[in-house]
């Protein structure tokens, strides 16, 4: 089983950027496709990008695109999300997920492995 831990979440104003890591450990991570999922208070969990395990695709979430960029660093088992120009409707924890096959997805349900979750909040 792999352990996600998030971090990197914070306050921020509308217009401004953070970047979220996503540690892993636990069972081999190079292969695994990996996942960020929001979820602002009253709503249910939303894709926002995704990750092969290669790192050679990639996908996003209409909502995201342009202004996020997922990306991998395998050797330290750390999946990022740079968030630019950020908006107050981005404001949800973010949650890292991982599933056991190198092909993305984009249903909560497609993956096994989840974080805790790290609270963005963006103020206008």
């Amino acid at each position: 089983q792999v352990q996600l831990v998030e971090s990197g979440g914070g306050l921020v104003q509308a217009g401004g950027s953070l970047r979220l890591s996503c540690a892993a450990s636990g069972r081999t991570f190079s292969s695994d496709a990996m996942g960020w999922f929001r979820q602002a208070p009253g709503k249910g969990r939303e894709f926002v990008a995704a990750i092969s395990g290669s790192g050679s695709s990639t996908y996003y979430a209409d909502s995201v695109k342009g202004r996020f960029t997922i990306s991998r660093d395998t050797p330290k088992d750390t999946v990022y999300l740079q968030m630019n120009s950020l908006k107050p409707e981005d404001t949800a924890v973010y949650h890292c997920a991982a599933r056991r096959t190198s092909l993305l997805a984009v249903t909560p349900n497609s993956y096994d492995s989840w974080g805790q979750g790290t609270q963005v909040t963006v103020s206008s």
